[in-house]
């Protein structure tokens, strides 16, 4: 390794160089990289679901869909308004009651049923259907749903899971340079507190920066990532990778006092780091591709990014960064401080005293966390992660109130199932707890309707070669138990009329992801803590040390989503999912570096109570430093943004963070002065620890 970091010294401004060069395409990779709006486009392509939108897309020419709601608009300003949005690009169909009848029978002659689906109860609203040649998550149609609010201006407002999308990309667009800036503003301040020069944050920053840029280029390969993922990584990536610039930087001021040649020291730095640097980040790494074994594959893409973010940041931090330390050197003299130094004189004392009763205490806290952990409230429904400002949210909220509709689905029958056995079915979903209305073709021709006045544009908007479409109403929320019940109902229905039936839209959708993430929750859980503890275990070479540690930072995990459940705060999917994989592979590190100083010290000669007490005073302003830098990077964005899916997930870590750290520096120097005689005989280069007398009478026997 030394060979390697005299060549990086050598090699400086070359590397500068390259690097500079190298973030041309990686800007150009960055902004012709797509971002994914949509959320349940992650879901599995083989589940009916998704199939069903397959069917709809080609059979019907309609992808994405909403429901436009008009409010104080005479019948002809209904037809114009009707006219205007059939003429914007990409929209496949309108059906208002205009649309069925070519404006031939008055909607006070329709069926009741009709009338109850198109006009509000207060009858001076109505509602059109707008179908999108185009899926939920393109371009096209969020480009669509702009030029229609533009038409409809202030008396009309749009409602479906594609304005939902729409939504979060403006809102995402606006609000994440915003949080970026205070991520780095904050990180800057807790830099310039534990590291001894004003400049050498700025440097840090600088070539997490370029690592930044390089991971966000780098993923024009995979064609498109989740705005979630684009949401996050930045943040994520400055959270988990500054302490790798604070541990080359630490190693090079210790080398200056063994060599005065600043190229020799950095050279020995860089040795000394790449070791330390690539265990850290292998638990890291870890715990973001755990989250890859996910069926939901955002999991896949937000596990790949954020992993291959983790490597990036190594690479420059072994590279870019001493070349950037070594040109400013002269200047980070000039600017060095005093520092905040951490002490752990006083805690490490107080546990070598009462460590038992330390521990026991602190395991007590497994009740309570367990308790709210295991009754921890989630929700799935996308839009109550938005404010209430937001046009799609203001649109949902006056489809519940002025219409008793909650969720609007489709269904999907053979087209050669006879006119008597749809009506039949109809009826029956119609009995159905919670249905609005279940409106198809067989529901407008009716006794006051005749076959031949319906236009046959009106019927192929309803009916193709192989599908007949029926619209289905519910007055139940999206992911909320009445729905899944109810969608699980209609299922049962249809199935028995038609096997290859298929239920689409938000709600059956929104339903087979609870099931699919409920699944992948304990996936990712069991891959995560399997896959750290196997390295724990590779790198302590210890058969115990690796249960204690992992059970200390899920302790720290558990206490930490818990809080949510005391606090009565409702969490995001995605976040119960991630959560647990980020903060354990992400602040493992505090019990190895910890643990690894008290093997040192026992190795050496030290007793139990000593070498804990030494580990403590020795790891605590490191653990401090790394876990307030994640904390200073993710808090700010918890604070600060208005999408709730972010805003929880940071506030998460941000916590966890803390609660590790205080969780390692307290129950792990107890449990490790508590285990210490199993430790050494279960810890492979420790059995010199044990005592000489039971080593003697172990070989006398």
């Amino acid at each position: 390794m030394l060979k390697f970091g005299k060549q990086i010294v050598r090699s400086r401004f070359v590397i500068l160089i390259v690097a500079l060069l190298l973030l041309i395409p990686s800007v150009i990779g960055f902004l012709n990289t797509r971002i994914n709006y949509d959320i349940l486009y992650y879901l599995p392509d083989d589940i009916e679901t998704m199939q069903g939108q397959d069917v709809l897309l080609n059979d019907f020419g309609k992808g994405a869909y909403g429901i436009f709601v008009c409010d104080g608009l005479t019948t002809r300003e209904q037809i114009e308004m009707r006219d205007s949005i059939m003429a914007v690009d990409h929209v496949a169909d309108v059906i208002s009651y205009s649309s069925l009848t070519d404006g031939q029978v008055p909607i006070e002659m329709m069926p009741s049923e009709v009338q109850d689906v198109f006009m509000s109860k207060d009858g001076d609203g109505c509602l059109m259907f707008i179908f999108f040649d185009t899926t939920s998550s393109a371009d096209e149609t969020m480009e669509a749903i702009g030029q229609i609010r533009k038409i409809a201006g202030t008396k009309c407002l749009l409602s479906s899971m594609a304005a939902v999308v729409t939504d979060t990309k403006d809102l995402v667009a606006e609000q994440t340079p915003i949080y970026t800036v205070i991520a780095v503003a904050l990180a800057l301040v807790v830099l310039f507190l534990m590291t001894d020069s004003f400049l050498v944050p700025i440097i840090f920053l600088i070539d997490i920066g370029i690592s930044i840029v390089y991971n966000l280029g780098t993923n024009f390969v995979k064609g498109e990532i989740s705005f979630i993922t684009m949401a996050l990584v930045a943040i994520l990536q400055l959270a988990v990778t500054m302490d790798y610039s604070i541990f080359l930087y630490n190693s090079y001021m210790e080398q200056k006092i063994k060599f005065s040649d600043n190229k020799e020291a950095m050279a020995n730095a860089i040795a000394a780091t790449i070791t330390s640097v690539t265990g850290s980040s292998l638990t890291t790494i870890a715990g973001f591709l755990a989250m890859c074994f996910m069926t939901f594959t955002l999991g896949l893409d937000m596990g790949v990014v954020m992993a291959k973010g983790v490597v990036l940041g190594v690479i420059c931090c072994v590279t870019i960064l001493p070349s950037l330390i070594l040109l400013c050197d002269k200047a980070i003299q000039k600017t060095r401080h005093k520092t905040l130094n951490i002490k752990g004189d006083l805690l490490s004392g107080f546990i070598s005293r009462r460590y038992v009763v330390t521990a026991v205490l602190l395991l007590l806290l497994w009740i309570p966390a367990i308790f709210g952990y295991s009754r921890l409230n989630v929700y799935y429904k996308l839009d109550s992660s938005l404010p209430a400002s937001l046009g799609s949210v203001q649109a949902n909220e006056a489809l519940e109130e002025n219409y008793d509709i909650s969720s609007v689905s489709m269904i999907l029958v053979d087209s050669d199932m006879s006119s008597r056995e749809t009506r039949e079915m109809l009826d029956e979903i119609k009995t159905v707890d919670g249905v609005n209305f279940a409106l198809g073709l067989d529901s407008v021709v009716g006794s006051l309707v005749p076959d031949e006045i319906i236009p046959v544009d009106a019927v192929s908007k309803l009916q193709s070669d192989n599908w007949k479409l029926i619209v289905v109403s519910s007055a139940y929320q999206v992911a909320t138990d009445e729905i899944n019940a109810q969608c699980d109902e209609i299922q049962n229905i249809i199935k028995r009329y038609d096997p290859t039936s298929m239920f689409v839209g938000e709600a059956p959708a929104t339903k087979d992801l609870i099931e699919i993430t409920d699944r992948d929750f304990k996936i990712v859980s069991l891959v995560s803590i399997g896959a750290i503890f196997l390295l724990i275990l590779f790198v302590l070479k210890s058969g115990t040390l690796p249960v204690i540690l992992v059970s200390v930072v899920e302790l720290a995990i558990y206490i930490n989503m818990s809080i949510s459940y005391y606090t009565g705060s409702t969490l995001p999917f995605i976040a119960s999912i991630c959560i647990g994989t980020i903060q354990l592979g992400a602040t493992i590190d505090y019990a190895i570096l910890l643990t690894n100083r008290y093997k040192t010290e026992r190795i050496a000669g030290a007793d139990a109570k000593t070498a804990v007490a030494n580990a403590v005073k020795t790891s605590i302003h490191s653990i401090f430093s790394s876990a307030l830098g994640f904390f200073a990077a993710t808090v700010g964005v918890a604070v600060y943004s208005d999408i709730d899916l972010i805003s929880s997930i940071c506030l998460l870590l941000s916590r966890g963070a803390l609660l590790s750290m205080v969780i390692v520096l307290t129950l792990l120097p107890s449990m490790l002065l508590i285990f210490d005689g199993l430790i050494i005989r279960t810890t492979w280069d420790m059995k010199s620890c044990i005592p000489h007398k039971e080593v003697h009478k172990k070989c006398y026997q």
